[in-house]
């Protein structure tokens, strides 16, 4: 999905006029749909995304070529396009209808995509079909992880694996410095192009995503706290610095347990 802007600035810590719901919804949509294009410039070349995210999760998927592929929380399709260029079957979703619209130019013919929500079942996608499922950034605006993973599991073909990329618990702690365990709603202001959007997500200790993780029947093959590529040094010496010495996002691979 998305991550901050690299000059984001946070103007409040608080629960949002949108806040998602409490039944562990997913994303309201409209704050996406506001985003809309205006944000596909930045994020296809951003620090925290083309120097940080996107290499730490391309570094976890493996060989893709000929696999079936679910792209969760898909945003404008930048993880799709690499996917099908690289012979992935691609099926993607997100719970905006601009950015899936987004996504649908960004792959033309070449994948699935559909505007679903992540916190309900997905019935376009069949028992035990997807060799990988990835979802990059998205997770953090999900209540409840425990149902989102239960449909993981049922969508996963035998020997396949989840990677997602979230936010770090370390990260997220100064939304929470009273209680570092409480799962909480926090919006933040992201100043980008004209305007100023307010995203709301959910912040969680380490604890709550491994309890979601496991009681879904999953183990951890690997948990990454990757530093930056090299080459955002020279490009951009201040965020390379910033994501070198401070936890920004975790990165996991996961497996199904027998």
């Amino acid at each position: 999905m998305l991550s901050p802007p690299d000059d984001r600035a946070p103007i409040r810590s608080a629960p949002a006029m949108t806040t998602p719901s409490t039944d562990g919804g997913g994303p309201d949509a409209r704050q996406y749909d506001a985003i809309g294009a205006r944000y596909v410039g930045a994020v296809a070349d951003s620090a925290s995304n083309a120097g940080y995210e996107r290499p730490a999760t391309i570094a976890l998927l493996g060989d893709v070529a000929g696999r079936h592929v679910l792209d969760v929380g898909c945003g404008p399709g930048l993880l799709s396009a690499w996917l099908v260029e690289r012979g992935a079957i691609v099926t993607a979703f997100d719970a905006s209808v601009v950015m899936a619209d987004l996504a649908k130019k960004a792959v033309s013919d070449r994948a699935r995509i559909v505007v679903a929500d992540l916190s309900k079942p997905l019935p376009f996608a069949a028992d035990r079909h997807f060799n990988l499922v990835v979802a990059s950034l998205v997770l953090h605006y999900v209540e409840d992880w425990t149902p989102v993973f239960g449909e993981f599991r049922r969508v996963l073909a035998p020997g396949g694996a989840v990677v997602f990329s979230t936010h770090h618990p370390a990260m997220d702690w100064v939304h929470a410095p009273e209680d570092y365990f409480a799962v909480k709603p926090v919006t933040e202001t992201w100043f980008e192009g004209a305007g100023a959007i307010e995203v709301t997500f959910w912040r969680r200790p380490l604890h709550a995503m491994t309890e979601a993780i496991s009681s879904a029947g999953f183990l951890i093959e690997r948990l990454v706290e990757p530093q930056p590529v090299p080459e955002l040094a020279d490009r951009d010496p201040v965020a390379y610095e910033q994501m070198r010495t401070k936890p920004r996002f975790l990165f996991f691979r996961l497996r199904a347990t027998l």
